[in-house]
């Protein structure tokens, strides 16, 4: 992974942000903080009416990134076929896992995750907590490959869903 410098982000840029996803860069601002003049960039999340202010020489290391390339998105609906992989692990340390890959902020994981909570309509019934975290990372998945295709987010909603039917075919 490339290491992105300041200068990679600008104003009106779509970013990713690791515990939130997808955000808008709405400007750079200073701000004094403790003495200090600090820069920082502020993102707007409009889906969770929730602006970030993340300063501008910590980006990186708070794992702010560009949207997906195209051949990511690519790999992330190749994921999304694959056969699902669930361990035998406890419920509440899988759940913990699948917590983390969404927070991760990395497409991959986040498909995965997807992938592998996914239902058809044949099987079990989720449970509540399964089902938040499908659900959580679904939004991920779609907001993101929505932003970085630049389509809305209902095509790519479509999209994901037909890889997910096609599967469970």
């Amino acid at each position: 992974m490339t290491k992105a410098k300041k200068s990679d982000f600008r104003p009106d840029d779509f970013v990713v942000y690791p515990a939130h996803g997808v955000g808008k860069i709405v400007s750079i601002e200073e701000q004094e903080v403790a003495g200090m003049t600090l820069e920082l960039f502020v993102i707007s999340f409009e889906k969770d009416k929730m602006t970030l202010r993340v300063p501008t020489h910590k980006a990186t290391e708070a794992g702010l990134r560009q949207l997906a390339s195209a051949d990511e998105v690519e790999h992330a609906m190749k994921t999304l076929k694959g056969k699902a992989k669930v361990k035998k692990a406890m419920w509440s340390r899988r759940a913990q896992e699948y917590e983390q890959k969404i927070n991760s902020g990395d497409l991959i994981a986040i498909a995965e995750v997807v992938r592998d909570l996914h239902r058809a309509d044949d099987q079990r019934e989720q449970s509540y907590s399964e089902r938040q975290l499908y659900e959580a990372a679904l939004e991920r998945l779609t907001r993101e490959i929505a932003a970085a295709s630049g389509n809305d987010e209902s095509s790519a909603a479509e999209k994901i869903g037909s890889v997910l039917v096609s599967r469970a075919a």
